[in-house]
């Protein structure tokens, strides 16, 4: 299989690096593919989105929730 395991994507409202219209058909093409994944808007953000203090926490608080025995 293409995708295994867990994923989180997070998109910041603002970005205008990477139109966030290019999640939303990534999130389009997992949902009709039937697959489980969470997905993170940050509103007030660009680019980098993963990288301000909520975006790390949820990093952070995904990676411990799904890699820690």
């Amino acid at each position: 299989p293409i995708f295994q395991g867990k994923l989180l994507l997070i998109v910041g409202e603002l970005d205008t690096n990477v139109d966030p219209a290019s999640t939303t058909q990534v999130v389009h093409a997992l949902q009709l593919a039937g697959k489980s994944f969470d997905y993170m808007p940050i509103t007030g953000t660009g680019h980098g989105a993963a990288e301000t203090p909520y975006g790390s926490k949820l990093r952070l608080d995904y990676l411990v929730r799904h890699l820690t025995p």
